[in-house]
């Protein structure tokens, strides 16, 4: 995963450069609190690629009794995060760690493990540990819920959906430049899988995905540990 994509200044401004995506957010983020309600009121959460710590703000607001462990390779994001956490009063609700999911002590299994809009910046040759690493740190009955930027660039669709997708990073702020290069962009630096493949690395890691969330080529999942 490319660690050093987000600058301070980039933290700093992401969720502003985010904003005017909020009815999409807001969408993934209600969809979430809903797969997440058979969890125990006490749940123990697992946030890989914390962020800014958008979903734990959102599912700490919808169950005061979830407490959560938020992991991030970035350090500037992490510093943005920990700001956000403590300014909405839950900081004491809250572990942060800078690093990966396999930094996480090894010792605690949890209610549920969330990653959302992380999967498409880890390189290929590793996706398959990551969607293993988040399912082998579940209890049972536990939830894993996989977001992430999914579609066959191969397709006869890809190039409609395209246009879609520019005008949606186009609201993000993006250059002329940058929309030129997007086709190749979702190739490398990001690594865009089909969603038949994200489902297929998840079965292989012995979970059923169940498909939840579609925004474009945002594809969200969840699944149950058995």
């Amino acid at each position: 995963m490319a660690t050093d994509f987000f600058t301070k200044e980039l933290s700093e401004s992401y969720d502003e450069r985010n904003a005017n995506l909020s009815p999409i957010v807001e969408n993934a983020h209600f969809l979430i609190s809903l797969v997440l309600k058979q969890l125990p009121v006490d749940a123990r959460v697992l946030c890989i690629g914390a962020g800014t710590g958008a979903e734990i703000l959102s599912l700490a607001k919808a169950y005061p009794g979830f407490t959560f462990l938020g992991v991030d390779p970035s350090e500037p994001m992490l510093d943005v995060c920990r700001k956000r956490l403590e300014a909405e009063g839950i900081m004491d609700r809250c572990e942060l760690i800078h690093g990966y999911a396999n930094d996480v002590p090894g010792d605690e299994a949890f209610d549920a493990v969330l990653s959302v809009m992380v999967g498409h910046f880890v390189e290929l040759g590793q996706r398959h540990e990551f969607y293993r690493s988040m399912v082998s740190r579940l209890k049972s009955g536990g939830c894993v819920v996989n977001c992430e930027i999914s579609f066959d660039l191969d397709s006869p669709e890809f190039p409609q959906m395209l246009e879609n997708w520019k005008q949606v990073q186009s609201l993000m702020g993006a250059s002329a430049e940058s929309l030129a290069n997007l086709s190749d962009m979702l190739r490398s630096p990001l690594a865009v899988l089909p969603p038949s493949e994200v489902e297929n690395h998840i079965r292989e890691c012995g979970m059923q995905p169940v498909r939840f969330l579609q925004c474009f080529m945002i594809f969200g999942w969840y699944g149950t540990k058995t």
